[in-house]
């Protein structure tokens, strides 16, 4: 998608068989490393959202905080970081989801946003959409409104979407 002039697709690298044979792994990092597409496309994540009375943007580790608190800052809203379990150090909520193989945990602290906020999710990339899935409900479960979902990328043979139905959902590059 283009972006102030810039097709941000460009700056997206394409890296097969890693991290196993058979997947093509799509690298941002050249979107990271250049100023202007950076730029492009924090302005685009957040002008789906401009108008949506964001309190807060939330996002998980490690590539989501990247553009999460970017944007955050970007709609000026607070920024409420989700980790992996065991990683922050205050009271908090934690949710499991499952993986291809196993499952994981995600944890927010309890007072991360005030009762009814309106929480905007941010992450890097949706696949299978199972992490963001948890993230929502973490949210959910502290006493905030998911306002809508922004992603960098998504990768539509994975059907992440359908695991957030009933959300907005904006992508700025689509495979």
């Amino acid at each position: 998608m283009a972006s102030n002039g810039i097709e941000l697709k460009d700056y997206i690298r394409s890296i097969p068989d890693w991290p196993k044979e058979a997947v093509l792994f799509r690298d941002i990092t050249p979107l990271l490393g250049d100023a202007k597409a950076f730029a492009a496309a924090i302005e685009r994540l957040a002008a789906d959202f401009a108008d949506a009375g964001v309190d807060y943007v939330a996002a998980v580790e490690a590539r989501g905080f990247i553009f999460g608190s970017a944007v955050a800052e970007k709609l000026g809203a607070g920024f409420v970081p989700i980790r992996k379990a065991g990683k922050l150090p205050f009271k908090t909520e934690t949710v499991s989801y499952d993986l291809e193989y196993g499952t994981d945990t995600l944890e927010v602290h309890r007072d991360a946003v005030r009762n009814g906020a309106k929480v905007l999710m941010v992450d890097d990339l949706l696949a299978t959409g199972g992490t963001m899935a948890a993230a929502c409900e973490l949210i959910k479960k502290i006493g905030g409104r998911v306002a809508g979902i922004a992603f960098l990328v998504e990768l539509r043979e994975l059907a992440g979407r359908d695991k957030l139905a009933g959300y907005k959902i904006a992508t700025l590059i689509s495979y």
